[in-house]
C-alpha cells in the first residue's frame, strides 16, 4: 500500500506560501506559511498534520488490539500535542479519552502501552511518545 501527500511551496522561508495536498482529496491545496508553522496564522501546518496522523494511527490500533482480546470499545477519543523544538520534533504526547465496557484498567494500560509502541507512526517517529488517558 502507498498512500501520497504532496506540497508546492513558493518563495522564502519567511515570506513565502506553500499548499499541502492529500491524494484522496481531503486536504486540497491547504495553505501553510511560516506564520502557520511557527506563528498563529490560518492554515495548516506539518507538525499538526503529524499529530493527527499519530492520534488516529494510534486509535485504530488501540482498536485492533482491543479487538483481538474480546473488547469493542465505545468511543476512542485521541489528541496528540507534538512538541517541536531546535528544529526537530521532539515528543507527541497523546492524550486519551476511552469508553471500553467491560475491561478493568491494568488490562486495558497493557492493550493501549502495546498500542503506543506498535502504531505505524509512533514506529516511524524519532522522538519521546507519552499518554495520558481517562478510562470510562
Amino acid at each position: 500500500m502507498i498512500r501520497k501527500g504532496s506540497a508546492v511551496w513558493k518563495g522564502s522561508l519567511k515570506e513565502g506560501k506553500g499548499t499541502i495536498s492529500l491524494e484522496s482529496g481531503v486536504l486540497e491545496e491547504v495553505q501553510y506559511s511560516f506564520k502557520t508553522r511557527f506563528e498563529n496564522g490560518n492554515g495548516t501546518n506539518p507538525e499538526e498534520l503529524i499529530g493527527a496522523a499519530h492520534a488516529g494511527c494510534f486509535s485504530m490500533q488501540l482498536s485492533a488490539n482491543l479487538s483481538e482480546e474480546g473488547f469493542t470499545p465505545d468511543k476512542l477519543e485521541t489528541t496528540s500535542k507534538i512538541t517541536f523544538e531546535d528544529g526537530k520534533i521532539k515528543k507527541s504526547h497523546l492524550i486519551l479519552d476511552a469508553t471500553v465496557p467491560g475491561i478493568d484498567e491494568d488490562k486495558f494500560k497493557k492493550i493501549m502501552n502495546d498500542a503506543k509502541e506498535n502504531c505505524p507512526v509512533s514506529k516511524l517517529l524519532n522522538a519521546e511518545i507519552t499518554i495520558e488517558y481517562t478510562l470510562k
